[in-house]
This record gives C-alpha cells, structure tokens and sequence, in this order.
C-alpha cells in the first residue's frame, strides 16, 4: 500500500507540469493579456472585465517622438498607437513579458514548486491571500453539496433498487428526473422569486455566507444564521447532483442484485438485509466511489460559479472566472495549479477508499 501511496505522489508531479505546461502554451496563443488590458483601459475601449486595474503608469509623449519604435510597439499590441515606446516597455516589465516565454515559464514552476503563486496584476495582493479570501465560500458550498448529495441520494437509491418498478421508484423517479432537467441556475431564480422577497416570501437573505456584524454574535446564532445564508445556494446547487447520484446508485446496485453470488447466497439462507449489506454494498458502491472526485471537484470549485453570481457569493469560482477576463495570469495559474493538485488528491483518496469498501482489492499488485 505505502508503496502504491508514494507511487501516485510521484506521478503528479509530471502530471501538474503537464497541466501548467499545456495551459501556458494555450495563454501564449490566447488574443489579449494584461498590457492589451492596461492600454484598452487608458484608450477608454477597456469593455471586459470586472477588476480595476491599479497597476502601471507612466508618461506619454506625443506621437512625433514615437517614431519607428512606435510603429513596432503598434504592431505588437493593440491599443498602443500615439503611446510613447518606453512606457509600453515599463508595462512589460511590471508583468514579466520582458523575458521570453521559455524563461517565464521555467520561473512559474520554481516559484510553484514552493508554493509561491506570487501577486495579482491588478488587486495588488498576493495570490495565496486571494484564495484564502475566497475559499471559506467555496468550501461551504463544496462540502456541504457533496455531504448533502451522498447522504440522501445513496439510501434513496437504494432503495429504488430494491423496489424496482414499485409505485415508491415510479414516483421518485418522475421527480428526479424533472430536478435534473432544470437547471441550476434557472432553479436559484426560482427559489430568490419564492423565499428571498422575490414576490412571495422573504425567509432567506439574498446575499452573502453570513450575516452583518456575525462575530458579535453567541456561537449559537452563528450556526443558524450560517446554515440560513447557504441554504438556498445548497438547495440550488445540489438538484442536479442529487439526481445524478440517486440513478447512479440504483443503476448500480440493480446490476449487482442481478448478478449469480446474489442469487447463491439467497440460496445458501442469507436474510435480504445480510444478502444487500454484506454481499452487494461493497461491489456496488465501486462504481459510486469512483464518481467523487469529479463530482466533488465540480461542487468544490466550478460548480459553484453561477451560484455564487446569482446569490453574489464571492468565491473560488467567481474568483477564476474574473481572473480569465482580466488576463490576471498569477491568479489564473495559481487557482488551476490547486484545483488540480486537490483533484489528484482527492482522486488518490477515492482509489483507496475502493480498499475500505473492498478488501479483495490489492493495490501493491496492480500497475499504476
């Protein structure tokens, strides 16, 4: 096992730099950056976006001492006619784009390699504070989905599966199957007209994880004014998965119940309860566990950007979303480094739960 563990440790290493190697070819490629941005912004054609820029300056002289220095910067960046030569040169500096690509690409890795993601262009923070800003949001709604989603859809699919074809699956499923045809979104809408002073009640705050002034408040009151903040965005974000889950579920405990050990072990005397635990719970929820990472990625991270939009929840998603907008590349790249180094560890962390539901599985003979 241990062997395996460190194997799997191992093997992220070029799998990260894989990731961070084919993102920052696409970048490189990508129209625009942040001194197109800068320049868009000083033209007064700066429409995208969501960040105020506060970084660089400098002077501009009028276009007769441009010259043919100029013609070249022009040709090189949108937005740049009639600016002097020497303050574009400043802006590249400030962001890096003075060195070339091979040279800044081998600098990002070191400074991963340590966990330093640097600075935002344009927030004058650094990119470690911006995610600890963000990520109590991202978390809240991340854990509380996946715990939520599992806790009920693993019983209630279950369930079906035992009473395949009973009016309890007839009924369950119609209603799991219009919750998965609305989509997340549209259903938060729907949830703000009827429970957050939409045009019916108002019951549920419309913003924010917790309430002004919350640190005054008993530990108590803090519990109950969290879960009141989030249980819109929860309810809002879970429809989908929760559906998902549930069929996932029944699906698969209805092939294992199906299958020849199941009916052997009826013969043998076995009590359904013991046949359904003992024998077809383990084999079952194979295919279940090796569904969370991606299901629990999507929750933790992009799952959550339209929700955070609609109930203006600031985090990790909303945080990425405007990063890619504003051509902040160190948050851009810091926040994908550690969605996909959490992504490994999670997927690392589901293989050997397969272990926890099923000894039979040997990981030190299988081939990574």
């Amino acid at each position: 096992m241990a062997a395996y563990i460190a194997r799997r440790i191992f093997l992220m290493l070029p799998t990260l730099l894989g990731i961070l190697f084919v993102s920052f070819i696409v970048v490189q490629f990508a129209p625009g950056g942040p001194v197109e941005r800068v320049l868009a912004q000083l033209s007064g054609a700066d429409t995208g976006g969501t960040s105020r820029i506060s970084g660089g300056g400098g002077d501009m002289g009028p276009r007769g001492q441009v010259g043919a220095s100029a013609d070249a910067v022009s040709s090189k960046y949108r937005g740049a006619q009639g600016l002097d030569p020497e303050f574009i040169k400043k802006l590249e500096v400030q962001f890096g784009f003075d060195k070339p690509a091979y040279e800044r690409f081998a600098l990002m890795v070191w400074n991963f390699a340590r966990f330093d993601f640097g600075k935002s262009y344009f927030r004058d923070v650094s990119v470690i504070q911006l995610i600890k800003e963000k990520l109590p949001v991202s978390m809240s709604l991340g854990i509380w989905m996946t715990l939520l989603t599992y806790l009920i859809s693993i019983p209630l699919g279950i369930r079906k599966a035992v009473q395949d074809g009973s009016r309890f699956d007839t009924w369950t499923s119609a209603i799991i199957i219009v919750g998965f045809a609305i989509p997340g979104f549209l259903f938060a809408i729907l949830l703000i007209i009827l429970f957050a002073g939409g045009s019916f009640f108002n019951i549920f705050p419309l913003r924010g994880l917790t309430s002004d002034g919350w640190a005054q408040f008993p530990w108590y009151w803090k519990i109950i004014d969290y879960f009141w903040h989030i249980t819109l965005p929860l309810i809002a974000m879970a429809l989908g998965a929760f559906a998902t889950m549930t069929l996932l579920t029944k699906n698969s405990f209805l092939d294992e119940i199906r299958k020849q050990y199941v009916m052997t072990a009826r013969a043998k005397g076995c009590g359904e309860r013991q046949v359904l635990y003992n024998h077809i719970f383990r084999n079952a929820m194979l295919i279940v566990i090796a569904g969370f990472p991606s299901a629990f990625i999507h929750a933790f991270f992009s799952g959550s950007l339209l929700i955070e939009t609609i109930f203006s929840l600031d985090g990790l998603g909303l945080l990425g979303f405007e990063s890619v907008l504003n051509r902040d590349y160190p948050v851009v790249f810091g926040t994908l480094f550690i969605f996909s180094l959490v992504g490994l560890v999670v997927n690392l962390i589901s293989d050997l739960a397969y272990m926890w539901v099923d000894p039979r599985i040997d990981f030190e003979a299988r081939e990574v």
